[in-house]
């Protein structure tokens, strides 16, 4: 057993499982603490370094393209603090980091664990329901279906429209951006029908928008990993899918063609002259609103 016990957390490896723990001290992320325990198979890993400073390093584990639904769903973008991947270690443990990393590597040459890309997910990513409220609603996931209730905040088209359940068999994408504390984030559930919507967030109603607490809103990061776990493998993306569109995040698996986005925000347009009829929308709501779905053709 190799492990290293810090404030930031512990990593154990018994030789077939690197086992990843958040520490509890307040220095902690919440979104670390909320996600809790990983327990890393070996062959989801792809290297693993030591890098040692001044005053303290770090062990940073690198897993293979395509193992973890949490990369996958996050893309990259999880702040440094917030990666379960990498542990900040005191200057006086470096030599017990080095052992740990050391072991790691030599599991990996001994097991021949290549670093290709895995073709399905070898972690399961969070248990189901969970539930994340935002500064724009609360998003739910219970295994088959996503719910978003919007705030009292949300814009008033989000919350003339009501409750939006999306099911998971509609789904071809999960787009996600954390809300830096400078920069708006927000969490993107794309369908067949919305594929080439291009509503900004505060005003799509398959979106949420992550203006408020960065800290917080973070959390969303665990229903879209929990979504995209239970999603098709990327690896289920077709060639065609790949060459047409690579200038744009891709759907995780191949879908029949999307409806025609034109006929998309002409039913939104629809919706949206219904509410104002009804009264929901006044005169400049329905405006405003109406000029941003016009942008789309």
């Amino acid at each position: 057993m190799a492990e290293i016990i810090q404030r930031d957390g512990t990593w154990a490896f018994d030789g077939t499982t690197v086992r990843i723990t958040p520490g509890l001290h307040r220095s902690v992320p919440l979104f670390r603490q909320t996600y809790g325990e990983i327990a890393v198979p070996l062959e989801a890993v792809a290297s693993i370094v030591f890098e040692p400073e001044r005053k303290r390093g770090r062990l940073r584990m690198r897993l293979r393209e395509g193992a973890d639904p949490l990369l996958q769903a996050t893309g990259g973008r999880l702040p440094d603090a917030a990666d379960p991947y990498r542990l900040t270690v005191e200057v006086d443990r470096a030599g017990v980091a080095e052992y740990v990393a050391e072991e790691i590597r030599h599991a990996l040459l001994l097991d021949q664990i290549p670093k290709e890309p895995t073709k399905t997910y070898l972690l399961p990513g969070p248990p189901v329901p969970v539930s994340v409220r935002s500064s724009d609603g609360t998003v739910s996931f219970d295994g088959s279906q996503v719910r978003i209730d919007w705030s009292d905040t949300s814009d008033r088209v989000k919350r003339a429209t009501g409750p939006r359940i999306i099911s998971l068999s509609d789904l071809v994408q999960i787009e996600w951006l954390p809300n830096s504390g400078y920069e708006d984030g927000f969490l993107r559930f794309v369908t067949r029908e919305t594929l080439f919507s291009k509503l900004p967030p505060d005003k799509d109603p398959y979106a949420l928008d992550l203006w408020g607490s960065a800290r917080r809103d973070l959390l969303t990061a665990l229903v879209a990993t929990a979504v995209t776990a239970r999603m098709p493998h990327p690896s289920t993306r077709t060639a065609v899918d790949r060459a047409d569109r690579p200038d744009r995040p891709q759907p995780v698996a191949s879908v029949p063609p999307p409806v025609d986005h034109h006929d998309v925000l002409l039913r939104r347009l629809r919706e949206l002259g219904e509410l104002h009829r009804d009264g929901v929308l006044t005169d400049e709501e329905f405006a405003m609103t109406k000029a941003v779905v016009l942008r789309g053709f």
